[in-house]
């Protein structure tokens, strides 16, 4: 594996993109190791020429800043969930359009913020201010860019997610990176959804620490126990939000647990 490595922020914010005079527009595309990686904006015309972000992994649709609601969520119930009264150092697994990272430094508890994020390119849309919430990252002294596996991280009792401090712990993971538990982008994630990479998962936690996991689809009730199996506290919720693109709620899953 290779080593995790911090990535600077630009020394200044990059100016902000022109606006979208035409209807679709892709700011990045790039080979990966998890396959063809691109970045588009787009006017939605029936949500009256409202920008969106969206990002594509070979033919399918990875996310989009239309529907943050869950991610957010969870950024938001899951340091709820941290011991009271204490500075708080977090990791969010997967940097994407940066919404839950966003999310995690509008507590003022936050202390520091590492976001491990395997594809460097998508870091690079934040240094090169691609996404709108680019400036909120790279502005903010408290967040780190480390380009690293979060799983093969986190399943390694020898090595931290911050890179400059090794024997460093946490008081919360948050996790969005695969689709779901099952539905998973590269094949050497599988492990870590067993007790065994959960459990190993937990070292990196301090006492009272939290994980926290978005997921797509329903409640994966596998998964939900192998989670019970290693925390004192697991639940999983079914979050709904308004989906303006079909007129109608829709749901992601947010899996929550805690060491005390």
């Amino acid at each position: 594996m290779s080593l995790p490595r911090l990535i600077p922020p630009p020394p200044k914010t990059p100016p902000p993109l022109p606006p979208l005079e035409r209807q679709f527009e892709e700011l990045d595309y790039q080979n990966t190791p998890i396959g063809e990686l691109s970045l588009r904006r787009k006017k939605v015309l029936k949500l009256n020429g409202q920008e969106v972000y969206e990002v594509k992994i070979n033919e399918g649709f990875l996310m989009s800043s239309l529907f943050p609601f869950v991610e957010e969520e969870m950024a938001v119930q899951g340091l709820a969930l941290c011991p009271e009264d204490e500075p708080l150092d977090v990791v969010v697994g997967g940097l994407g359009l940066g919404h839950t990272a966003a999310k995690a430094l509008e507590n003022p508890r936050v202390r520091s913020l590492y976001i491990v994020e395997y594809i460097e390119e998508v870091i690079q849309w934040h240094c090169r201010g691609l996404v709108p919430l680019a400036p909120t990252l790279c502005q903010d002294p408290r967040c780190h860019f480390v380009q690293g596996d979060f799983f093969a991280l986190a399943m390694d009792p020898e090595k931290s997610f911050a890179p400059e401090a090794p024997a460093k712990k946490f008081h919360a993971l948050l996790l969005d990176i695969d689709h779901t538990p099952e539905l998973i982008l590269r094949d050497p994630h599988g492990g870590f959804y067993q007790e065994a990479g959960l459990r190993a998962m937990t070292r990196h936690l301090l006492p009272g620490g939290v994980f926290a996991m978005w997921s797509d689809g329903t409640v994966n009730e596998p998964f939900l126990q192998e989670l019970q199996k290693v925390f004192p506290n697991a639940r999983a919720e079914r979050v709904t939000f308004p989906n303006p693109l079909q007129h109608k709620e829709s749901a992601n899953t947010l899996y929550l647990a805690s060491k005390a």
